[in-house]
């Protein structure tokens, strides 16, 4: 049975450099920061490899996130893995703690997350999780 996290997260930094462009697409590398409050707290470092289709709200992007802090009061971190697509503004997104990446209290943390963003720009975090 897995255990339930909710919260918030606010981005820091945001560094956003294209590497090749063609045809009305476009390809960049992301760098960007996050902090977490609720019942995640910490910080995170990301790097995301972004592709925008050369129609509106197509778009897809991979990355890591390593999150440092402490989840339900347990400290140590973790590596999440995203995917994502936009096809003309319909979203999908999978976010999946990669295996064997937590360290500290958190060592053995399996699960997936969920973000969403609320009207006004705010995003809100959950994680479903267990530990091995």
């Amino acid at each position: 049975m897995s255990t339930h996290a909710a919260g918030s997260f606010e981005i820091e930094s945001w560094d956003e450099q294209p590497y090749e462009e063609q045809d009305g697409t476009r390809l960049t590398r992301t760098h960007l920061t996050k902090s977490f409050s609720g019942d995640i707290e910490g910080e995170s470092v990301a790097e995301l490899l972004m592709a925008y289709g050369s129609e509106e709200g197509s778009a897809a992007y991979v990355g890591l996130e390593r999150v440092t802090g402490s989840v339900h009061g347990r400290s140590g971190s973790f590596v999440l893995r995203h995917s994502a697509t936009m096809e003309r503004g319909e979203g999908n997104a999978s976010f999946s703690v990669v295996p064997d990446s937590a360290t500290g209290e958190l060592r053995g943390l399996r699960g997936e997350a969920r973000i969403t963003v609320e009207p006004g720009g705010a995003h809100s975090f959950t994680l479903d999780y267990e530990f091995e």
